[in-house]
């Protein structure tokens, strides 16, 4: 059968891609609808055709799948966020499973045998929804002039309004109301990306949920915020508000954050705890969102490293060092690096803070800092760590630690496929993958952390 665009099929979907679109085969010619799910029969209008696979737009479900459910926000369909939110949580554990074997397979190269074997049962959420510590909300005018805080829609930046993010806490829902009713009393412009002009980009908020200390910063493009004190007082009066600044981000660029912050009213960091351990966070610190996961997570980290007490351990890519100081209890010394020079900055403190001090930080890029400790200074590492953004490590980076032979690798990664490339890269040069298994952090989402143990293979 020939296929035309606004074409109007009807077919089962079988499957589901990595991105969570619906699979289905009519006449079998291989068709992604987003908001479809394993399972489901419905009816689809064509909006794209390539040679071997089209695109379709879910128009009804006419039989619903045993594993859709209810959707808790209304917004589910139109924004970009919640991928997976008419799944239900066993099979998006299913899914996430899946995409990281798949993965390692067809990139890295790994067997079916092999993910067989050293697989382990993803860490699932007992609660996967209000579980983000942050969230960058962006913000923008409407039709009628007013402000307006919500989310992108899905592949686009056009803001669909919605200050009650199912994925945060509740109180996020205040703080926006907050922010955009002190924006239309003071005539505070949002940016607006066509144009360039405009005062107030996003609204970054922060929550430590061991602390229940709050931190709002605003993104400006411009130098100084308008009636700065009505919003202090007014952000001031929330329970548990610790700190209000504003970063400056005059850029055209999609980048969210600016280099320069300005503290307005209260602390400049907020205060959290993971475990035993406790974190200063700043408005520009990496800090995992789901702080309980990241416990699990962490704690398996240096469980796969089986620390002995004596080792020498590098964390690549070691934020506000988190990882670093979980192994620092079980290590003999932990070396952390981290490009972010405040996140350095924010580790050395934190460090201090938990009274920790076998533990040296070091400023710059992973790909840089390593390759000049290793060849100027000689140093080594029993077990290197790396959590690298979700572009995965530099290729000088994974070079340098093939060159330094550590005993033990673990790899954490937010992307199961720059995962591979890599683990294919570290495995052709010595090592084998002995352990894997992944940590759902983002329910709803069709994001999942993987971790991962190379052993150095015996020569």
């Amino acid at each position: 059968m020939d296929f035309k665009k606004n074409d109007s099929i009807v077919m089962e979907i079988e499957d589901m891609g990595a991105d969570g679109q619906g699979i289905g085969k009519p006449d079998g010619f291989l068709m992604f609808v987003k908001d479809a799910v394993i399972g489901d029969r419905i009816e689809a209008r064509i909006t794209k055709l390539k040679k071997t696979y089209g695109y379709a737009r879910l128009e009804k479900v006419l039989a619903p799948s045993s594993f859709r459910v209810e959707p808790v926000c209304r917004f589910h369909r139109q924004c970009g966020g919640c991928q997976l939110q008419a799944l239900s949580y066993e099979k998006q554990l299913e899914f996430k499973e899946r995409k990281i074997r798949n993965n390692l397979i067809r990139i890295g190269g790994f067997s079916e045998e092999l993910m067989e074997r050293i697989m382990e049962p993803i860490v699932g959420m007992e609660d996967a929804l209000h579980y983000r510590n942050k969230a960058q909300v962006p913000i923008a005018m409407d039709k009628e002039g007013n402000p307006v805080a919500g989310f992108y829609a899905g592949r686009t930046h056009n803001i669909i309004a919605n200050t009650d993010c199912a994925l945060g806490p509740e109180e996020n829902q205040v703080i926006l109301e907050t922010v955009l009713s002190y924006m239309r009393a003071n005539k505070v412009s949002a940016y607006d990306e066509k144009t360039g002009k405009g005062l107030v980009r996003h609204v970054l908020i922060r929550k430590g949920f061991a602390s229940g200390e709050w931190m709002v910063c605003l993104v400006i493009n411009g130098k100084r915020l308008p009636a700065k004190e009505k919003l202090t007082g007014a952000l001031a009066r929330i329970p548990g508000m610790t700190s209000v600044s504003y970063c400056v981000n005059v850029k055209n660029t999609n980048v969210i954050m600016g280099d320069e912050v300005r503290l307005l009213w209260g602390s400049r960091t907020i205060c959290d705890s993971i475990g035993e351990l406790t974190f200063s966070i700043s408005p520009l610190s990496f800090y995992q969102v789901n702080p309980v996961q990241t416990q699990k997570l962490y704690e398996l980290a240096v469980e796969y490293a089986g620390l002995r007490g004596s080792e020498t351990v590098w964390d690549l890519y070691c934020g506000i060092g988190t990882i670093s100081l979980f192994m620092a209890k079980k290590a003999g010394f932990v070396c952390g690096v981290e490009v972010v020079p405040q996140a350095i900055e924010d580790a050395k403190e934190n460090a201090r803070r938990n009274h920790i001090e076998n533990v040296a930080f070091f400023a710059g890029k992973a790909e840089e800092v390593l390759p000049q400790k290793y060849e100027q200074e000689g140093i080594r590492a029993d077990v290197i760590v790396v959590d690298p953004p979700r572009k995965g490590c530099d290729e000088k980076c994974l070079d340098t630690i093939l060159k330094m032979q550590p005993e033990k690798i673990v790899y954490i990664s937010c992307d199961s496929a720059t995962l591979a490339r890599d683990l294919k890269v570290l495995c052709g040069g010595g090592y084998e993958l002995v352990r894997g298994r992944g940590v759902d952090m983002f329910g709803m989402t069709v994001h999942v952390e993987t971790v991962c143990l190379l052993s150095r293979k015996a020569q």
